[in-house]
């Protein structure tokens, strides 16, 4: 029983890898998508085992960034998609070897490490070619003339490694690259016949047909079964530049392992390698392993170095990629390839999407003006002291997305939640709602796609599919200005992504009201039925509306659906 626990108690703990998890936001993150991500990544890290990180979706916003700025915070990665990828994969981390090694030392490689392919890297491992086990299986088989050794300029090194030798005289890093193989079995005076400059010459222990071969000039001799070499031998051999190498094995044994000292270069496939990346998409190699029918893939990373081996079998373990999703529940407001990942967690305030879930997952949903209001609501229910920085961030976002509690969605949970943070972060509200607008309007040296799709969201609703645009000014004359600019760029934009109609929110925040831009598809009937008024060239006039989500969303499904 003793023995037992001892043996339990010296077994290798097996080590699995931390789990990694993104909390990312919707496309076209605002500032409540990306400082939500954020701000729920650092709850997770701290209450639970993992590594959690905060992704975006899409581009940051000129708000976002102050927001960042200001309270000295990185902006969460860009994962614009989230399907699998070849980093995912087991890789298989197979040693690259250089070009000179023997094949008889690939062949030992191959059994001790239990695979089929070698890669051959050069200096920095960059990829110069493969070798397979057929490769040398073919190496064995085939039938090469006796000069096979020297055309694939063999090193000495591999020939005294093949053959257990000895290199008596003569540099072992030099190159065997001149003559052919023979073997002396006949008598000196038949040797004379067939040895021939440079050859390589596999003999016994007798004196006078070493002797023989060395004034035949040859490049180099194998003495058998460890026979000792004469010291004439050697001096003569120094001489006449000859190599000398002793090996225990009998000249059938050498004749037969010779050709496995050759280097794996002379073999080794070089051209039309195929090839994949860390960063490529799985799906976009299935079909290339299918149609080629190598049982291995090199992987190569960013720079082109070798990493590592895959084969079609690693595509069945391959690992889903684990999201968290905050501020959004929709699939078209997710990231690309939603479909690919685990969704474990939705922490949101909108309403209910088309998103689907393989299996049961925890969704905090709630009528609230912000996703940040949801996570202050966290941080006191866990007891976690809100670090300063990340509470300035959770205040923003409450801020920009209630349009300074302006808006008809912030509720008094907001508004209480908001000035708490602020006094955690040190700001005030109003100075700092003023500052954030003014930096998230600021329009200088930006594109009108750039304004267009910074806080743009699709919609779909009995084959209706449409999608809003907004941006938040506390300067008139600045939406004014951005209405000349937007309506020409619409019509360009109609269709591009899907979408059969298109909507642009130009929100005054000083007067609380909006200029709603429409174009494309039966716009105008839509809005006709939402807010009872018809466009005039494009644009309609709504006074009080200044929330998409609550106001004029609502008013669209509910047009849609009569």
């Amino acid at each position: 029983m003793s023995e037992n626990r001892k043996l339990q108690t010296n077994a290798p703990t097996p080590v699995i890898a931390p789990r990694k998890v993104y909390v990312i936001g919707h496309k076209n993150p605002d500032t409540d998508s990306i400082c939500s991500a954020i701000a729920y990544a650092d709850i997770k890290r701290r209450t639970e085992d993992g590594i959690f990180e905060a992704k975006r979706a899409g581009q940051i916003s000129q708000e976002t960034q102050y927001v960042l700025d200001r309270f000295q915070v990185d902006p969460p990665g860009y994962v614009p998609n989230v399907a699998p990828r070849v980093k995912d994969m087991e890789i298989r981390r197979i040693p690259g070897v250089s070009d000179h090694i023997s094949l008889k030392k690939a062949w030992n490689l191959m059994r001790t490490q239990n695979v089929n392919t070698l890669p051959i890297v050069q200096e920095g491992n960059m990829l110069e070619g493969l070798i397979t086990i057929s490769d040398i299986a073919k190496s064995y088989m085939d039938v090469y003339d006796n000069a096979i050794l020297s055309t694939a300029r063999t090193q000495y090194k591999n020939i005294l490694e093949t053959l257990d030798g000895t290199m008596v005289v003569g540099n072992e890093h030099a190159y065997f690259v001149k003559g052919k193989v023979v073997i002396a079995a006949a008598n000196p005076d038949l040797m004379e016949n067939y040895i021939e400059e440079d050859d390589l010459v596999i003999l016994g222990n007798r004196y006078e047909s070493q002797l023989c071969a060395i004034e035949m000039k040859a490049g180099c001799i194998i003495v058998c079964e460890g026979a000792p070499v004469s010291k004439t031998i050697q001096r003569l051999a120094a001489e006449r530049v000859c190599a000398v190498i002793s090996t225990p094995h009998d000249t059938y044994t050498v004749a037969r392992l010779i050709n496995q000292s050759m280097p794996v270069k002379f073999f080794m496939k070089s051209s039309n390698l195929i090839t994949f990346r860390l960063d490529d998409y799985t799906d976009s190699i299935k079909d290339v392993m299918a149609k080629k029918r190598h049982r291995d893939f090199p992987i190569l990373d960013k720079n082109e170095h070798y990493v590592g081996m895959v084969s079609r079998r690693n595509l069945l373990g391959i690992k889903r990629r684990q999201l968290i999703l905050v501020d959004h529940n929709e699939k078209s407001q997710a990231v690309d390839n939603i479909e690919s990942a685990d969704i474990l967690e939705i922490i949101d305030h909108h309403r209910l999407g088309s998103l689907e879930t393989m299996a049961p997952v925890f969704f905090r949903n709630q009528p609230v003006g912000c996703t940040a209001t949801i996570l202050y609501q966290i941080y006191q229910e866990r007891k976690l002291e809100i670090p300063k920085n990340i509470a300035g961030l959770l205040c923003a976002a409450i801020i920009s997305d209630t349009l300074m509690f302006r808006s008809p969605t912030c509720t008094a949970l907001d508004r209480a939640a908001a000035e708490r943070l602020a006094e955690i972060a040190g700001i005030q509200c109003e100075e700092f709602a003023t500052e954030m607008f003014a930096a998230g309007s600021d329009l200088k040296g930006r594109s009108t796609e750039e304004i267009f799709y910074q806080d743009f969201k699709k919609f779909e609703l009995n084959k209706a599919n449409f999608g809003v645009g907004q941006i938040n000014s506390m300067n008139p004359d600045e939406l004014k200005e951005l209405k000349s600019r937007l309506l020409p760029y619409m019509e360009k934009a109609l269709g591009a992504h899907g979408e059969t109609m298109l909507f642009f929110m130009l929100t005054d925040i000083i007067h609380q009201s909006t200029e709603l831009l429409c174009y494309g598809g039966e716009n105008a009937r839509l809005v006709e039925e939402a807010f009872h008024q018809t466009p005039v060239d494009h644009s309609i006039i709504l006074p009080g509306v200044v929330s998409r989500k609550k106001q004029l969303i609502p008013a669209f499904m509910s047009a849609l659906q009569q």
